[in-house]
């Protein structure tokens, strides 16, 4: 098996829950979307599904299991919460796309609550993210920001996905230990953080100094911008550093992904986070 996820979650709506047969032409991002604003949030995977049962703030609407899965939440003493629908895995495979690696587990759930941004404790690191589109790059920074004990992930609104279906298989049940502020407006947001005390620094290939020189103090966030585009203008303008990652190799970027796991590294070090 291959850990990518390239199916979305079911469609929400009419149709029967289990109808055989049924395609979905809809593209993946926009399902996501769609399943995150009006629908149940999808959860499918063993450590996606077991973070959310430990999770007292996540409310469990319905659970699907195989009868291994079922097994072995039993074997690990994992309480399930709601009583499960023991299906055969072609069930979900059916839901969720062959190629969703579910592992026996699908839970529909209801969204986590979004903390205000004022809430955010005034130590440690928060993540900002300036337009990551991409499910399984914000997926996988969620994982490295639950790694790293951050405090919180900051998305906007809109162009950013939802937390459900690939995202949340991506983040390998992250989403339960990192809490994620959703705001209308980033450049407002990251004022906020200013006016709170935060060092708010930006990685950015055009930054003034490289992030290993750059003098830090708690509480800091950091801000990554999409792949290609970086960081918008006024996000720049309004972090109070600008840095870059320089690279001693033929290629001089990274992933975005990739390049947060490496920023948070250089940053928790240097706060003496890493102890």
């Amino acid at each position: 098996m291959n850990d990518r996820d390239r199916k979305p979650p079911f469609r929400r709506g009419g149709g029967k829950p289990f109808e055989k047969g049924r395609k979905f032409a809809r593209p993946a991002a926009r399902r996501d979307r769609e399943m995150g604003l009006d629908g149940p949030v999808i959860l499918y995977g063993w450590h996606t599904v077991a973070a959310a049962l430990a999770n007292p703030q996540r409310r469990i609407q319905k659970l699907f299991l195989t009868e291994n899965a079922a097994r072995r939440l039993s074997d690990e003493n994992i309480d399930t919460r709601v009583a499960p629908e023991i299906v055969r895995p072609s069930v979900i495979d059916q839901r969720l796309g062959p190629d969703a690696v579910h592992q026996g587990l699908l839970a529909e759930t209801e969204p986590l609550p979004s903390p205000d941004i004022d809430t955010l404790p005034p130590h440690g690191i928060v993540l900002v993210l300036d337009q990551i589109t991409d499910p399984h790059n914000v997926g996988a920074i969620l994982r490295s920001a639950a790694a790293f004990a951050v405090k919180a992930v900051v998305t906007t609104a809109r162009h950013s996905p939802e937390a459900t279906g690939v995202l949340a298989k991506s983040a390998s049940g992250a989403l339960e230990m990192v809490p994620l502020v959703t705001v209308q407006n980033l450049a407002r947001a990251l004022t906020a953080l200013n006016d709170r005390g935060f060092m708010t620094v930006g990685l950015d290939s055009q930054g003034s100094e490289d992030l290993g020189a750059v003098t830090m103090q708690q509480p800091l966030a950091l801000v990554l911008g999409a792949e290609g585009k970086g960081l918008r203008q006024l996000t720049r303008e309004t972090c109070r550093v600008v840095a870059r990652l320089d690279m001693p190799g033929e290629i001089k970027s990274l992933n975005v992904s990739n390049a947060a796991v490496l920023a948070l590294y250089v940053v928790a070090s240097r706060l003496g986070l890493m102890k």
